[in-house]
């Protein structure tokens, strides 16, 4: 019979302020759960077991695993893309859109969205999390990109709004239906569609 791995050693908790080796740790065990599991296998008791952590440190600091995964999923989205400033609303939507194709495609946590997305469809507490944690920070960068459009001219600021709900809802029909594949003339008529 082989050796059990030993387990992680515990860390100390340092009350309400998140000490940041904890936090740390927690992080890095959430990403590699993603990575081996995806977010059907992600859960507190699997991420404290990995980090050495105790689930009510979690837990005070992550109210449930939709929270613990929206910041993976942040730290992990900053880290692969730049929000584009070319001076073209049209290229900017398409040099955003397709990074972000390829990050859902290539990270684990880009991957497990489809997830969090699923899961808010059951779960109250995950709608929240998904409508009040995830879209603002998330939509920023898209809109953006639509403000500096609309600044300089390419669209009707009172559009913006809009133009980000059209384009939320095309890259999350073709990711909820598993087409993200990398296919650029398509995703630069769909850009212009929407930019018109």
């Amino acid at each position: 019979m082989g050796k059990r791995a030993a387990a992680p050693e515990r860390r100390a908790s340092i009350g309400a302020r998140r000490n940041p080796e904890a936090e740390a740790a927690i992080l890095a065990a959430a990403r590699a759960l993603l990575a081996d599991r995806g977010y059907s296998g992600f859960s507190i008791d699997e991420v404290a077991r990995r980090a050495g952590a105790g689930k009510p440190t979690i837990y005070r600091w992550w109210p449930t695993k939709a929270d613990l995964f929206v910041d993976v999923f942040a730290a992990e989205k900053a880290a692969a893309i730049t929000v584009p400033d070319t001076g073209d609303l049209v290229r900017d939507l398409v040099r955003y859109t397709s990074d972000l194709w390829r990050f859902w495609r290539s990270d684990p946590a880009g991957g497990a969205l489809r997830g969090l997305i699923a899961e808010a469809q059951a779960s109250a507490a995950a709608l929240t999390t998904l409508r009040e944690r995830f879209l603002p920070e998330r939509l920023e960068p898209v809109r953006t990109i639509f403000a500096r459009g609309a600044a300089r001219g390419d669209l009707p600021a009172r559009d913006v709004e809009e133009r980000v709900e059209l384009w939320v809802a095309f890259n999350w029909f073709r990711l909820l239906t598993d087409r993200i594949d990398d296919n650029g003339p398509y995703i630069r008529r769909m850009m212009a569609m929407i930019a018109a």
